[in-house]
Parts: structure tokens; sequence; C-alpha cells
């Protein structure tokens, strides 16, 4: 009998992203604590550029696109922002959303499963995925509630069960 597996990725839809940018920007061009602030929030490349004329006001279209990521069901843990700045008379922040399990957190789900899942479990870092082998499909499904489980850095999900 051939092995099952499963593969841990990392990935933020870009639509629904986009999706929750469009959202976001509608509600900032509506809302009265937002006229005459010059707020705005778009794409640049492929981060995200909150603009506004107060520290404040950058904060809160933080949270009104956080809000609009949460309801896109996209985890607050895919989204990379940074501290508000000063950038002549506004204050801008930059965000990005991460794609992919960097190595070193790679390494810390390569570890947990090798330490606390089934034995006959393995896992093997590929690129910036992992791949999850065992013989006993039960083995990998005791991994993943596992891991969901654990309180990591990087929003998981888990691919092709075969």
């Amino acid at each position: 009998m051939a092995d099952s597996s499963f593969d841990i990725v990392s990935k933020v839809d870009k639509m629904e992203a986009s999706n929750a940018l469009t959202m976001a920007q509608k509600e900032i061009e509506q809302r009265y604590d937002f006229k005459g602030t010059d707020a705005s929030i778009e794409w640049s490349g492929e981060k995200v550029l909150m603009k506004a004329n107060s520290d404040d006001r950058v904060n809160a279209i933080l949270d009104v696109f956080q809000s609009k990521l949460v309801k896109r069901g996209i985890s607050l843990k895919s989204l990379d922002a940074g501290k508000p700045f000063a950038s002549g008379k506004e204050y801008r922040i930059e965000a990005s959303l991460k794609q992919g399990i960097e190595q070193d957190q790679a390494k810390k789900i390569s570890k947990i499963i090798r330490e606390e899942a089934p034995k006959s479990v393995k896992a093997q870092i590929q690129g910036d995925e992992l791949r999850v082998q065992s013989k006993s499909r039960d083995d990998l499904q005791e991994t993943i509630a596992l891991l969901k489980g654990k309180d990591l850095e990087v929003d998981l999900q888990f691919v092709n069960f075969r």
C-alpha cells in the first residue's frame, strides 16, 4: 500500500484580499470621520499602502482593512503591517500579505511533527511548503488536528490530502 500524504501551505487568495481592500476603500469613502482627511488605501505593487493626515487615522484605516480581511476568511497572521511613518504632511502604513512558509517556521513545524505526532508520520520541507507522509490516514488526520491546536505565527492550510 502506498503512503498517504498531504501538504502544509500558507497562501492568501489574492482575489479575496483584493475584495477586502475594495470593501475597505468603500467604507473609508463613506465614513464621516474620514471626510476631508485624504484617507486612502490602495495596492502599491504587491504591498497595501494606507495614507491619512494623522497617525490615529492611518491606524483606523488599518483596523477597517483588518476587519474586512477577517470577514473574507483571511487570517490576520497573513498580514504583515508596519508601523505608521510620516511622509511629508501625511502618515503611511505599508502592509504586505505573507505567501509561503518561511524556512525557520517550516523547521519549527517539522520539529513539532517529529516530537508530538505519531511515529509513522514523516515531514519534509519542500521550498515554502511541507509534505507530510504516513502509511496511516488516521495518523495524518491526528497530525492535522495537532497542528491546528498549536498557536503558530503563520496561517496554515492543509491541501492535497491523498
